[in-house]
């Protein structure tokens, strides 16, 4: 039976584990951003006509920004990750 070996007070997190990590200043200025756009998108509460190729939907204007900002956090998201991936060995 093999058991990992670990020193008293080790947690088995890494270098820094245990410790608050500081944000960059990159972090910060997304955070802000993406906060801006939401209240963005919760101010705009009227309604619109919407076109979807051929059919024309009503509905509340921040629930189409909500859409489309989920849409682009997702592709954001989706690239990060590929470009991650394709840069380990």
């Amino acid at each position: 039976m093999s058991r990992k070996q670990t020193a008293p007070g080790d947690t088995g997190g890494g270098p820094d584990a245990g410790q608050a990590r500081a944000m960059s200043t990159g972090q910060i200025a997304v955070l802000v951003l993406a906060l801006l756009a939401l209240v963005f998108i919760f101010e705009n509460t009227q309604t619109t006509d919407i076109r979807l190729l051929v059919p024309v939907v009503s509905m509340p204007l921040w629930a189409a920004l909500l859409a489309m900002w989920l849409i682009g956090v997702l592709c954001g998201a989706y690239f990060v990750r590929r470009r991650r991936e394709r840069v380990r060995p």
